[in-house]
């Protein structure tokens, strides 16, 4: 019988653990891709059963040394969570993959793939230690500066909480704290000082989402009763006999009556199990079941394929508005009515809700829901009903790719070349090339769609390893919208100031909203005014956390008092905010600039020039909750917002048939950042935004602002011409050696200390230097753009190599030099196929 399993845990160790099993477990030993709880240093963390066996771990040592061979203390499980695999043995294949190709931890994979913890109830232990006795026992020295630079209140605490531990007995954070009156800040001293020991626990619990239900009692008698309780029993009768307790809430009695009536036996109180609502867009144009030439000849390509259960990627290369959302529906019943499921990813929360909407539509109650935005206890709800099979068609943002489908016939990535797919925390994946890989193991169909196909998917295309299908007009012949670029810098030389609009997009916008029409307005900066400097001695207010600019928000006028609220500077990067100064804080001077201008102060001006337009905006300060997005849509296709202000978020996928104009403001700036792809994404920026207009019968214009209209980005975006776009970049990127025909991947050296960030940076660009490595170049050691986020300071090196194999040699001897330099790896970022190199 196998006395050990091997276990993946979500920890920043590329291994897995190996733990025994306790004798109750090993006659049923706990299977591999199932859960189990198990110590790990002073935590018990729940892990991922990859292997089951009965070979005791060895110290390794020096070959022939008996000593170094012999077995050494394992830990044990502590409880198993699953009597069945959570995870299928494809899906355990994928994971693997997964950490081989990014360099990650199996754990962290796996970790990404459960969206289970809301099942498993962890919580922070403190204990005394032994130097904590000690000092308790020394309390009359705690108090001396000798002893601590705290000050006498906070000492006073530290013997509080040592005094509250003295029993011995692991004690709650939270009531610690409540106890003692201890700052988070104060434990993680006295744990530095190892007073104190911090430990977490960690048990299964029910997260199921239930409701509380009054229901009536059938056959009851009826006493005598007051207006309150005659009310509450009314109201029950008249829905049926049950209603959510928090529903009877409405009808203003005391929270006694129903407590009362339970009492007296009139009325009992359920759990029920809690509905998951699939919120949307319900009155957005449905498409139809007719398909044109162009739809039907690309469907006719994608359920061959899905019907023979063969793999095979297909680019769907389509215009905006050519109708690619109506191939995927079509496509996708087709894979249900075979018996099969489907998977659809789309790159933005915002679009999950509009294009869940119209799946429900078409497939009713088999339509599941897989994103960030769920609660816990949703998405464990979500991921159950998918695996029981009950949800066969899997609607979500880029961790849904891993969902427990079974029968799996065909995935859809919508807007494939959207940097949304890439994770940027680890495990490092990019979910477009992880879900060609699953369909792949799962013999399935994989469709990759987009107006703008990212150049490594175009150049798989020209490979032959996708194949192509081609949608070059819109749906009804709709001409694509024409546009004109309007040049910022003859604009200044004819009025001699500097405007945040041009002339000509204003006068178009007028003339769309006086023919009762709707525009968009791209001004793809958050915030009023994103530098704030002095005009004294030149400083910039930045972050105190990050090497990075604050953002100005500007104060929105209270109706009551004409009081200003919401005035701050913030950073967009890791959320630090602050007051306004009055002075500078470098110079003292009252002579602060705000330059630069955001969808803030765009919605600000347009309010000006249009005082009779009905104004929108659409970023994120706008839209944070998941009904944000849905209510500005509403809105929108309403009529009820004719003009519409934003980020980049108004360019993604939306259809409304009224904008008959696009205005792009202030795009280019993003072609001098540091990054070879900066001109790609641009051009697939403006291609995406301008798409936006004339998707209804009227025909559309875009109006695009630049400094740069020789820049072959935008002169290509203006004249909708991917193709010519795409010969161009690819000859310099076949030139420079960048993807995709050189695999790269963007190596991070950080710490919170720069001194420590820069010397382990130097010994691994040393090392790179030193060591051959045929076909693979490294550029740097260097600072990073963002030099420092949220404390932490950051150096980089791009490792680029003409084999795959090659680099993925490099990386991992990397890993392992660093290992024994003594870099921890928690410090060492890879990121593979990095998609943004800041």
């Amino acid at each position: 019988m196998p006395g050990f399993c091997d276990v993946a845990l979500p920890v920043p160790l590329d291994r897995a653990f190996t733990y025994a099993l306790p004798p109750a477990l090993q006659a049923q030993a706990p299977p591999v891709g199932g859960r189990v709880l198990v110590p790990f240093r002073n935590e018990k963390l729940m892990g991922i059963v990859v292997r089951v066996h009965d070979e005791p771990p060895q110290r390794t040592g020096s070959p022939g040394d008996a000593k170094d061979a012999a077995p050494v203390e394992v830990k044990t499980v502590l409880s198993v969570l699953d009597e069945e695999p959570v995870l299928s043995e494809q899906l355990m294949e994928l994971a693997q993959w997964t950490a081989q190709y990014y360099i990650a931890p199996v754990g962290e994979v796996l970790r990404a793939m459960l969206p289970l913890m809301s099942e498993v109830r962890r919580q922070v232990l403190y204990r005394i230690a032994d130097a904590g006795r000690q000092a308790l026992f020394e309390g009359a020295q705690m108090g001396s500066s000798r002893r601590s630079k705290l000050s006498p209140e906070e000492q006073d605490k530290e013997y509080a909480v040592l005094n509250y531990l003295e029993a011995g007995d692991a004690v709650r954070a939270a009531k610690l704290r409540s106890a003692t009156g201890a700052s988070p800040a104060l434990l993680n001293g006295m744990v530095r000082k190892k007073w104190i020991v911090r430990e977490t626990s960690a048990e299964q619990r029910d997260a199921r989402r239930t409701v509380r239900y009054a229901v009536l009692v059938d056959d009851a008698r009826l006493p005598k009763l007051n207006e309150n309780q005659t009310a509450i029993l009314a109201e029950l009768a008249g829905a049926g006999g049950a209603l959510p307790v928090a529903e009877l809430r409405r009808l203003e009695v005391p929270a006694s009556t129903l407590t009362t009536l339970v009492k007296r036996e009139l009325v009992r109180i359920e759990e029920r199990a809690a509905e998951f609502h699939l919120s949307g867009l319900r009155d957005v144009s449905k498409y139809g079941h007719v398909l044109n030439a162009a739809q039907q000849k690309a469907l006719d390509a994608i359920t061959g394929a899905m019907e023979a259960g063969e793999f095979r990627p297909y680019l769907l290369h389509g215009v905006t508005g050519s109708g690619k959302t109506a191939v995927y529906l079509a496509a996708m019943r087709r894979t249900l009515d075979a018996g099969k499921a489907a998977i659809l990813l789309v790159p933005e929360i915002g679009l999950t809700p509009a294009m869940a909407a119209q799946l429900h539509h078409a497939f009713g109650t088999e339509v599941a829901l897989l994103h960030s935005q769920l609660t816990p206890e949703e998405r464990s709800e979500q991921w159950h009903r998918i695996r029981r099979g009950e949800a066969r068609v899997v609607v979500g943002t880029r961790s849904a790719v891993f969902a427990p489908v079974e029968k799996l016939g065909l995935i859809v990535v919508d807007e494939e070349h959207d940097s949304s797919y890439k994770q940027e925390s680890m495990p490092r994946y990019h979910a477009r090339d992880v879900a060609v890989v699953r369909a792949k193991l799962a013999g399935a169909t994989v469709v990759l769609g987009s107006a703008t196909p990212s150049l490594e998917t175009w150049h798989n295309g020209e490979l032959g390893k996708y194949a192509r299908i081609e949608m070059h007009e819109r749906v009804n012949a709709r001409s694509l919208p024409a546009v004109e670029l309007v040049d910022m810098r003859r604009e200044f030389q004819e009025t001699g100031q500097e405007h945040l609009f041009a002339r000509k997009l204003m006068e178009e916008t007028q003339a769309t909203l006086d023919r009762g029409e709707q525009a968009i307005i791209l001004l793809n900066r958050r915030g009023y005014s994103f530098v704030v400097m002095c005009r004294a001695c030149g400083d910039k207010l930045e972050c105190e956390n990050c090497s990075i600019a604050l953002t100005y928000h500007k104060p929105v006028p209270s109706d009551d008092d004409h009081a200003h609220v919401g005035q701050r500077l913030e950073c967009h990067y890791c959320g630090y905010k602050r007051t306004v100064p009055k002075t500078c804080p470098k110079c003292d001077s009252e002579h602060l600039y705000f330059l630069g201008a955001g969808s803030q102060q765009g919605e600000e001006r347009l309010q000006e020039i249009f005082p009779g337009a009905r104004i929108g905006r659409m970023d994120r300060d706008t839209v944070r909750g998941r009904s944000d997005m849905e209510r500005l849509l509403m809105r929108l296709h309403s009529g009820e917002i004719n003009l519409l202000v934003g980020t980049q978020m108004i360019a993604k996928g939306h259809d409304i048939h009224g904008v008959t104009l696009v205005g792009v403001v202030g795009c280019d700036h993003a072609l001098g950042l540091p990054d070879f792809r900066a001109a790609e994404r641009v051009f697939q920026l403006l291609t995406q935004v301008s798409g936006r207009a004339g998707r209804g019968e009227l025909p559309g214009k875009v109006i695009v602002q630049t400094y740069h209209p020789d820049h072959y980005a935008i002169e290509f975006a203006a004249k909708h011409d991917y193709h010519g776009f795409v010969q161009k970049e690819l000859r310099f990127r076949r030139f420079m050696h960048y993807p995709p025909f050189a695999p790269l991947a963007n190596v991070i050296v950080q710490s919170q200390h720069f001194e420590e960030a820069a010397g382990w940076a130097a010994a691994l660009g040393r090392w790179f230097q030193e060591t051959t490595l045929p076909g693979v170049r490294v550029l740097g050691p260097a600072t990073a753009p963002l030099a420092k986020v949220k404390r932490i300071y950051r150096f980089h090196l791009v490792v680029k190599a003409e084999k795959r194999q090659a680099l993925q040699k490099a990386l991992r001897a990397a890993l392992a030099h660093a290992e024994r330099a003594g870099i921890p790896r928690g410090n060492i970022v890879v990121d593979v196929d990095a998609v943004s190199l800041m």
